[in-house]
């Protein structure tokens, strides 16, 4: 398996237009004397990388129930809004239509069952009631891990609390009236009516969304496979929001409680007549339209890293297997790396991929591991000195020049760094003789022959 090295290293491709670049002396005393040579030299930046998909959306059941019917197979391709499964709920059918029995009951009523003799204990009743409802729902929506749940379960939360509290506004309103005489009783009945209307059609409709969503349909195309991506798990709308029809909201449900024993040697996928819970994971859709790469750049080679830098790219699944890929943004926040530091997460959209022999390599999956080599800098025609040349005094770069057959030590300036040979601005001239090996033996003013 191929390991990142604890440091990020970098690898120089170098193509050698002058011959004395590689020329070499050896001595017993393991000292080595070559020369600076002009060539072309990329400096890489390796990084771990997991592949990963443009898109993917788990479908879960709504509410308690059975899988009807599920019309794709693992594998099969689908189009977005494409019918892929139907769940049997009784129990949310049965919420549907008390709900709505409810509803009509009180629009037939005109408010019957609101009382005369205290209207302001009536709408504070009304409004704690309707109070607990809604922070019920909105605490059970804050514990679905999957965002998009989450976001339009709350979204329709904060609509339904809306048009409640401006019916329940409306009727304090009409009642302050009636207490200083300047509206009449039938008047606050009628607005305590609208505010209980308003929470009824809330219950109604919500639970109208959860019969809606029994039948499960592909938000966006791809493929499909069973189950979900992960443990998180969505109760349905009509339970988060029970309280507004006198109910209790729950917990968040586990996915995949209803489709029977899980663990090692037992499909946790739920057959077609299976039981569901509210939140168990049915299918999911992966579109791997658009594969691409989420890298861990180390903090001290972020910057290097800009969009529209090439990589090439090695998976643990495919050896011996290169792909190409592109940077296409680096995050500016941090996070935390896998082996402990600061890194930047760096995306990339990830090309086909060959081997050495030139056969086509096979397409990655999400989640796959990688490596991706950043090509970040290069440099053409540059004096080049082999990377083993240079060392560090007092936090400059220095090499032993060989000048008069005797050691000087030469402070250089470096551009960019190659694992091989580094490119020199500075300090060397092409043709230069210097000590390319045992660079800790030499001690200046030391006889080398040149």
């Amino acid at each position: 398996m191929h390991r990142v090295p604890p440091r990020t290293t970098a690898v120089a491709i170098l193509i050698l237009v002058s011959l004395t670049g590689a020329s070499c002396t050896g001595h017993d005393d393991g000292i080595g004397v070559g020369s600076a040579g002009r060539g072309d030299v990329v400096e890489v930046v390796d990084a771990p990388a997991t592949v990963t998909a443009r898109a993917a959306a788990t479908l879960t059941a709504a509410a308690d129930g059975t899988l009807a019917s599920l019309s794709v197979k693992p594998g099969d391709t689908v189009a977005a809004g494409q019918i892929l499964a139907v769940i049997d709920s009784p129990s949310a059918q049965q919420r549907l239509k008390e709900a709505g029995d409810a509803l009509n009951a009180l629009k037939r009523s005109g408010g019957g069952g609101v009382g005369v003799k205290n209207l302001s204990a009536q709408q504070k009743r009304t409004d704690d009631a309707a109070a607990k409802a809604f922070a019920d729902a909105r605490a059970a929506a804050g514990q679905i891990a999957d965002v998009a749940v989450r976001t339009t379960l709350t979204a329709q939360i904060d609509l339904a609390e809306r048009t409640y509290q401006e019916a329940a506004a409306s009727a304090r309103a009409v009642i302050q009236s009636v207490q200083r005489g300047l509206a009449s009783i039938s008047q606050a009945m009628s607005a305590l009516t609208q505010a209980q209307l308003a929470q009824a059609q809330s219950a109604y409709d919500l639970a109208q969304s959860t019969v809606d969503q029994l039948t499960l349909r592909a938000p966006v195309a791809g493929v499909v496979q069973l189950g979900g991506t992960s443990a998180a798990s969505a109760p349905s709308i009509t339970d988060l929001i029970g309280a507004a029809s006198g109910g209790q909201a729950p917990a968040a449900a586990s996915s995949g409680g209803g489709a029977g024993a899980s663990g090692p040697g037992v499909d946790p996928a739920v057959p077609v007549g299976g039981r569901v819970a509210a939140g168990t994971a049915v299918l999911t859709v992966v579109d791997v339209s658009e594969l691409g790469l989420m890298a861990e750049v180390d903090e001290t080679d972020v910057l290097l890293v800009q969009p529209g830098v090439t990589a090439r790219v090695e998976l643990d699944a495919a050896p011996g297997a290169a792909y190409e890929a592109t940077v296409t943004s680096a995050d500016i926040l941090p996070t935390t790396s896998a082996r402990g530091g600061v890194a930047y997460r760096a995306r990339l959209k990830l090309a086909a991929g060959r081997y050495d022999d030139g056969r086509a390599a096979p397409s990655p999956r999400p989640g796959m591991n990688a490596v991706a080599h950043l090509q970040v800098r290069s440099i053409q025609d540059a004096v080049t000195v082999p990377a083993a040349a240079v060392f560090n005094v007092g936090g400059k770069d220095v090499v032993w020049l060989v000048r008069g057959g005797k050691a000087v030590q030469q402070p250089i300036s470096i551009g960019v760094a190659g694992q091989d040979r580094v490119q020199v601005l500075s300090g060397i001239a092409d043709g230069d003789h210097l000590v390319v090996r045992g660079t800790d033996k030499v001690k200046q003013g030391m006889e080398l022959p040149q």
